[in-house]
């Protein structure tokens, strides 16, 4: 016989990454960090900031593994996070019932948090914009969940088609949500010391008035191009 799965289960001993290490990732562009990463590092596209004064945040992913209208593990998630963390809610992009709204956001804000992620809905506009956390979700409803598990805190999930582990950094911005996994800090800082050294003399290019793509440039002078009329 198969035995039922505990309602929760919690894991709080995970490493995070040392603040100062996290600070660096503070105020970079989540494109220039995910070229650093290879150009694939970000969560899917419906995922953004539903929070008006609150469109860019930096921490350590506290993870939850919620289901779909469930948000017992994100309970779990928020009794051990704390200053600077970021709950990371997997809710298998179920956008029917929202898993938190200004309830859970204030909690989380009271914490110390850095901010609320998910792949699925969120609700309560009015009372998020109040709180001022950071919010990025997938979809609004005002619809709401249950709290009867089963679900998992501080487990690695996947969280708008990206793998999260416990201790990986997320950044957030209007664009988006990228997480740098914790094996690849390191990587992702010397990538970024070359990609905005590189995004720095392309845009000034551009302000002297750059006109031609310089990837076409670049074919052409390898007679890489045929022109056709």
């Amino acid at each position: 016989m198969i035995e039922d799965p505990p309602l929760l289960t919690i894991r709080r001993g995970f490493a995070r990454p040392p603040a100062e290490t996290v600070a660096r990732f503070r105020g970079v562009p989540t494109g220039n960090l995910a070229d650093a990463l290879g150009g694939r590092a970000a969560m899917r596209p419906a995922i953004k900031p539903v929070v008006a004064a609150a469109q860019r945040f930096v921490g350590v992913a506290v993870t939850c593994s919620c289901g779909p209208a469930d948000n017992l593990a994100v309970m779990g998630a928020l009794s051990v996070a704390g200053p600077g963390d970021v709950i990371v809610a997997a809710a298998d992009g179920f956008l029917d019932a929202a898993i938190s709204g200004d309830v859970v956001a204030g909690i989380a804000r009271n914490r110390g948090l850095a901010a609320f992620v998910t792949d699925g809905a969120v609700r309560d506009l009015e009372g998020l914009d109040q709180v001022g956390l950071a919010v990025f979700a997938a979809g609004v409803t005002p619809d709401s969940c249950a709290r009867s598990g089963p679900g998992t805190a501080g487990l690695p999930v996947v969280c708008g088609g990206v793998a999260v582990a416990p201790g990986d950094i997320v950044v957030g911005d209007r664009d988006g949500v990228v997480v740098v996994p914790a094996a690849r800090i390191e990587e992702a800082l010397a990538g970024l010391e070359r990609v905005l050294a590189a995004e720095r003399a392309i845009l000034a290019s551009v302000a002297d008035g750059l006109a031609d793509p310089p990837a076409i440039a670049a074919l052409a002078a390898r007679n890489l191009i045929r022109m056709v009329d």
